[in-house]
């Protein structure tokens, strides 16, 4: 039985991350952003994004009147 291996890096916000030798992998939390063949484009791409920066979910108040 074989051991997946977790290749994760950080890039302005953004996880580049590669599991068992597979794709590279631009992601935020909730949302996989794109695939690439080399750590190399993976990096290069999330350094081109603006940064991430995750947000606190806000609750709305409505005011009626």
């Amino acid at each position: 039985m074989s051991i997946p291996m977790l290749n994760k890096l950080h890039m302005n916000g953004y996880d580049v991350l590669s599991v068992n030798n597979g794709p590279w992998r631009v992601c935020t939390q909730g949302d996989r952003l794109a695939s690439f063949t080399s750590r190399e484009e993976a990096m290069a791409y999330a350094a081109a994004l603006p940064g991430y920066k995750k947000r606190s979910r806000q609750v709305q108040s409505h005011i009626g009147g």
